[in-house]
Formats: structure tokens, sequence, C-alpha cells
């Protein structure tokens, strides 16, 4: 038997380059190496380089270039605007609003903003994980300086009622920050639709390079910088600018905008196909996130009586990559925090895997992934520690 074709179903963890966004970058390795904030020659075209970029990423959005601040990815964008909003308006008040189900990037920073002395609250969500806005408006406070929810969650997909928080956030006068970092590039994101003030990027989630992020700051914020040296990025954010990074950055922001419709409706199609066939061939299986509402190639799944790591490490020889939710706790051991806060119970959720398409995932890829994964699961569970069945059921 010859040996499988690898499949990547782990798109919400980092994409592929695009081959259009290498060639744009490669001129600026090689002839184009001026500093942006240089005068001479040099530094004017590497400039022109960036801003053009700028223009590019905040097309994408919505935004003028002007208020696009790059960063060195979605964790950094993400810490500016919260620690950013939080020292610079601390006059007002200490107190920040956030989610049970937020990236890493913003939960910890607002651990360590308690550590401090400011006071969050971490708003509950339903089972399919999103929080209700009257939650939000009860737990608003005249202390109430931030609330910042992400956009789409990168585990489970689902997204979140942003929109309507912008409004609440803008009728009492709250600042509002996003963490769309999973969602510029696959759904449509309009940051005056939203009535957002900040609002996260990543480069390498929608096949751009790594390395390199953005944050848009509506004109107006007051933000406290992170990093303290140089004017650069309008006094934001201090150090020369990851140009070839930056370039590619935008080129993808390009490519994303001119496909993203055709591009994500063929991906939710090829998603749901995909969600359609694990459950006809494999039983006690459970889609967790909302059914509908949620991102065109996300497939959270939960697989009773197996351990996620155990799945997946068996998919992985198998040549199938996917994870059991965000990347940057893959070397966890614990339960993910995601669907505990969804009310998952334990005996579903250690047994849950995260598929995540691209662009360029085929229907054979899905079928190949469907036979591989029903084969991985029947073995695994014939030699399984776990009870047969769970004793509480949840989910669609």
């Amino acid at each position: 038997m010859g040996k499988r074709k690898s499949i990547y179903l782990d798109h919400n963890a980092t994409t592929p380059l695009h081959p259009e966004v290498l060639e744009a970058m490669l001129p600026f390795f090689r002839g184009v190496y001026g500093n942006p904030s240089s005068i001479h020659a040099f530094g004017q075209e590497a400039r022109q380089g960036l801003e053009e970029a700028r223009e590019k990423v905040a097309k994408l959005i919505g935004a003028s270039p002007a208020e696009i601040v790059f960063t060195s990815g979605g964790t950094e964008a993400d810490n500016l605007a919260i620690q950013g909003v939080a020292f610079s308006h601390r006059e007002k008040g200490r107190h920040i609003i956030t989610s049970s189900v937020e990236h890493r990037a913003v939960l910890r920073t607002c651990q360590y903003l308690e550590q401090e002395g400011f006071r969050v609250t971490y708003l509950q969500v339903d089972r399919f994980g999103e929080i209700d806005p009257d939650d939000l408006k009860r737990a608003i406070t005249p202390e109430t300086i931030l609330i910042t929810l992400m956009h789409s969650n990168n585990e489970v997909g689902t997204i979140e009622p942003i929109e309507e928080v912008g409004k609440i956030a803008a009728s009492h006068g709250i600042l509002f920050h996003t963490d769309a970092i999973q969602s510029v590039g696959k759904v449509p994101v309009d940051v005056r639709q939203l009535s957002v003030d900040l609002l996260s990027m990543s480069g390498h989630k929608l096949y751009g390079p790594k390395g390199v992020g953005a944050l848009y700051v509506r004109n107006g914020v007051r933000l406290s910088p992170l990093l303290h040296g140089g004017h650069h990025e309008r006094n934001r954010r201090a150090g020369t600018e990851n140009l070839p990074g930056i370039v590619g950055f935008g080129k993808a922001a390009e490519i994303a905008l001119s496909s993203l419709e055709p591009k994500g409706e063929a991906t939710r199609k090829l998603r749901d196909y995909f969600w359609e066939h694990i459950r006809e061939q494999i039983p006690r299986v459970h889609l967790n996130g909302h059914p509908n509402r949620r991102l065109p190639n996300t497939l959270h799944v939960s697989f009773e009586s197996i351990s996620a790591e155990s799945l997946l490490i068996h998919l992985d020889l198998l040549g199938i990559a996917a994870s059991a939710g965000s990347a940057c706790t893959s070397g966890a051991i614990e339960v993910s925090h995601v669907l505990t806060a969804m009310g998952v119970p334990r005996s579903i959720a250690q047994g849950g895997v995260r598929f995540s398409l691209g662009w360029e995932t085929t229907r054979e890829e899905v079928d190949q992934a469907v036979a591989i994964l029903a084969e991985s699961v029947n073995r695994l569970r014939s030699f399984s520690h776990f009870p047969e069945k769970a004793t509480e059921v949840h989910g669609p």
C-alpha cells in the first residue's frame, strides 16, 4: 500500500503562505532594504511599500490607513489594545469586561491587569459559546472603561453578537475592542458596521507571513504604547517595522478581500459536507459551537469514549493534521477552557477535536479524512478505558 497523502486541516492554527504573497515579499528581502523612517531615496522606497500595505489592510476591514498600527502579531495587538486602553484611561475607572472563552492573549492580559489593580468581569456563555448581551448590560458600571470580546472563537468558531455589543458600548461611552484574528479574511468584517474602537488581526491566519499583525485604532482613541522608543507607527508602536512581513500581510489582505465571498461559501459547504459524513460513519459524536453562526471553515467535534490527544496522535501518524483547539495551548493536558465554559461535560469535552479547512482543501481530502477518522476512532474505542456511553448529552 502506497503512502497516504498528508492532509492539513489546522488552518485556524496557521495557513500556508500564498504564492502571490511570497512574490510580493521577495523584493523587500533583496533590493528594497531601506529603513522606512529614513529620508533618503532608499528609505522613501521602503516607506512607499509600507504605506501601500497599510492601505490594503485598512481596506479589508473598512478602516482608514491612518487607523492601522502594525505589530508583531495578534498577541501583541491584543496586548496593545487592552493594556493601552487600561493604562491611558485608568483615571476614569479600572473595570474591564471580557468573556470566559477568549484566547489566552486576552485572558492572560486581563489577569495581568487584575494584578495591577484593575477589576475584570468574565461573562459566561451559553452552550453554543455565545455571550448574552443582557449579561453585558448588567455588568457595566460607572467604572467600566473597556469591553474586549472576540469576534469569533478560535476553537469552536462561534461568532459573537459583536455588532450589538458595539452599540451597547457606544451608548455607554465605553471603548470596545474585538479580537478578530480568526475572523478577518474568512468572513466580512467592517469596523464601522461593528462599531468597534479597536480590532486585532494577524497575517498568518489569512495566508500571509508569521510575525506580523495589526491593530485597528479608531481615530481619536487614546492608547498608551507598550514599546517605547522612536516615533514609528504614529507614536503608537516603537521599533523599525517588519517591512517584508507587512508587505506580505498587505498582499494577503488584498487577496482575501477579492476572494472572501466565493471562497467563504465554498468552504462552508465543504465543512457541512464533512460534518454530515462524520455523523453518518461515526456514532456518538457531538458538534461543539453554534450550528449556524460560526466561521465557515471551522468544525469542532467531540468523539465519546476516546481522548483528543490519542486521536490526534493517531491521525498524525496517518497523515491528518488537526488540533484539540488553540495551537497556543496544544501542550496543555487540561480540558479546553472554552468547552468547559460552554458547559460541555468532561466526558465529551476530553474527546474534542478541531478541524479547520482552508481555501485549498478539496472534497477528495475530506472524504479521505473521514475514512481515516472513522478507522482511528473505531480502533481507539476498541481498547478504550472510557465508559461505552456518555452519561450526559450536549449539543446538536
